[in-house]
């Protein structure tokens, strides 16, 4: 059950390089096509089907492992309890960086575990609908540190997940435009029961106050992508970069000056200074630290390429 370390203590976990992780996939079945895969990759990520195969197939087989154990685990306590037999959704939490690639992660899973037939019905939450409003952060003091725990409104985001736990049939939430950097007013993404949710922020494992709950505390698994600080900060750079070719051109984006106003080499100065500042101390203070609460963290390389794997057993 236990690995021995060099240290010669005992770990609860298992690490595994790509090879080993791979061969974890068994018979399960490559159905996403190369055009798919576009669809869910994000900016610069560069993601490719051989990825899929060795690093998210054996991911979904394994969650999809874990979907049935829980609910065999429930379904026990409603024996006991003499309760009606009604699936709770199972929530699996993503967590990581900027940059770093958990959104295409997120997106990938949404897709591989919706066509097991035991849960078809998969919904995707990002927790930046659950960030608040620009001109509360402006009010506040701390439009500078959006993405900060501080930033979100946890007790909303506690509650979304909390009712969805306990078999809420429909929520509607806020949502967060990427193109606006701001929530957009009005406008609501709605939950109906999924067999299976996934909640994906940067800050998503953050341990709860004392005397309060996190929505970590709802999860039924979660994962952490993990890579080197310098290959992240290549990597918000490139994003950056690629969206000011496209994104930020469009007039109603919040970036928009970065397209028409100033030159590439300043582009990139406010990329970097923007990393420095704010991304990477957010990285190091608040997102790092979460990182041993995760059930299981991939680990990349350059290009993110996935060299291993760390799974925790118990």
């Amino acid at each position: 059950m236990y690995q021995p370390t060099k240290n010669g203590f005992s770990t609860p976990y298992v690490e595994l390089d790509r090879q080993a992780w791979a061969a974890l996939r068994a018979a399960t079945p490559l159905s996403l096509t190369e055009a798919e895969l576009e669809e869910l990759r994000g900016r610069a990520d560069p993601t490719s089907l051989d990825d899929v195969r060795d690093i998210y197939l054996p991911l979904s087989r394994l969650l999809n492992l874990y979907v049935k154990a829980t609910r065999q685990r429930h379904g026990a306590v409603r024996d006991f309890l003499g309760e009606d037999d009604r699936p709770v959704p199972f929530i699996v939490g993503v967590a990581g960086s900027v940059a770093v690639g958990k959104s295409t992660t997120a997106r990938l899973l949404r897709t591989l575990l919706a066509q097991w037939p035991d849960h078809p019905h998969v919904e995707l939450v990002s927790t930046d609908n659950f960030l608040y409003p620009n001109a509360v952060l402006t009010e506040r003091g701390i439009m500078n540190r959006k993405g900060f725990p501080e930033s979100y409104d946890r007790r909303a985001l506690v509650r979304f997940v909390s009712e969805m736990k306990a078999g809420a049939p429909k929520l509607d939430i806020p949502v967060y435009s990427h193109l606006a950097y701001d929530i957009v007013p009005g406008a609501v993404q709605t939950v109906r029961r999924p067999d299976i949710l996934i909640v994906e922020g940067i800050n998503v494992l953050q341990p709860p106050s004392a005397g309060r709950l996190a929505v970590a505390d709802f999860f039924d698994f979660s994962i952490y992508v993990d890579a080197r600080v310098e290959h992240i900060r290549s990597w918000y750079l490139e994003r950056f970069l690629e969206l000011r070719r496209t994104a930020f051109s469009d007039p109603r984006s919040y970036f928009h000056s970065m397209a028409t106003s100033v030159d590439e080499e300043e582009a990139r100065a406010f990329a970097m200074n923007t990393w420095r500042t704010i991304n990477e101390v957010n990285l190091v203070e608040n997102i790092v630290p979460t990182r041993g609460r995760a059930t299981l963290v991939l680990y990349k390389g350059e290009g993110h390429r996935v060299r291993r794997v760390r799974l925790r057993k118990t």
